[in-house]
């Protein structure tokens, strides 16, 4: 059955590998994101291969305009059967004790309480209707802190978390519930973290094949298509040489 799944941040990385692998896979998208350019595109190409998708231009730390959103879906896409909470980023690559205030609120308000606005406007309709699905993008830096990782790690932490907690509260459901864990990620991730530093940023990558973002999207389309009875609670998923959030072997 084709399904209405909205993707938070949407217009790159693994939002994007998600928005083109749950098109492949017949279902109806929702995609939410700050660049209404970007998402234009990206619904062009989309509907252009036969994908019926629908743009929301927000920022999910703006709850009000977020609330809004949802709240002014037309009926036919109201019924949200997956919601992939990917809206996320990591500013900065210092010491604790030097860290940026405005990094550590951007970062929090995005992975933290964005991803509870989502989570707080369309599980309701999910449980009420005893069906659908909830995937948070975490990460391996939620499981153990990496040097100078501390916040951006502090918040996937509480996306374990708050994934956990939500699996437990809505297990009289049929509403499943996922955390997935990506390590090492080719993306904008690494240039956002260092304030548009490309050079920096490419460092990231060298000597090892990273994960894709459609690497985690594969993840995610199984898991939203799992027989009903099986709840792929959490996935860790690593690039081939990398052992953990801090352990990667350069070759």
């Amino acid at each position: 059955m084709n399904k209405i799944v909205l993707i938070t941040g949407a217009t790159s990385g693994i939002g994007l590998g998600c928005a083109r692998k749950f098109a492949e896979n017949g279902d109806k998208l929702i995609l939410t994101g700050r660049n209404e350019q970007k998402l234009e595109e990206i619904r062009k190409e989309l509907t252009d291969k036969g994908t019926q998708v629908l743009t929301l231009v927000f920022d999910v730390r703006d709850r009000e305009k977020a609330t809004q959103c949802i709240n002014a879906l037309p009926d036919e896409w109201k019924a949200i059967d997956v919601l992939v909470n990917n809206a996320g980023l990591a500013l900065g690559l210092e010491p604790e004790y030097e860290g940026s205030f405005e990094d550590w609120e951007t970062m929090i308000d995005t992975n933290i309480k964005g991803l509870l606005t989502m989570t707080r406007l369309i599980v309701p309709g999910m449980v009420q209707r005893d069906r659908g699905h909830i995937i948070n993008i975490g990460s391996v830096a939620g499981d153990a802190a990496y040097a100078n990782g501390n916040v951006y790690c502090a918040t996937k932490s509480a996306v374990k978390t708050i994934t956990d907690g939500l699996r437990l509260d809505v297990a009289s459901s049929a509403v499943r519930v996922t955390n997935l864990k990506p390590g090492l990620v080719e993306t904008n991730f690494s240039n956002t973290r260092f304030h548009g530093d490309t050079e920096r940023a490419a460092n990231v990558y060298k000597g090892i094949k990273p994960l894709t973002g459609d690497d985690i999207a594969d993840v995610a389309v199984y898991a939203a298509n799992a027989p009903a009875h099986v709840q792929i609670a959490e996935v860790l998923i690593l690039a081939t040489h990398q052992g953990s959030g801090s352990v990667i072997v350069r070759k």
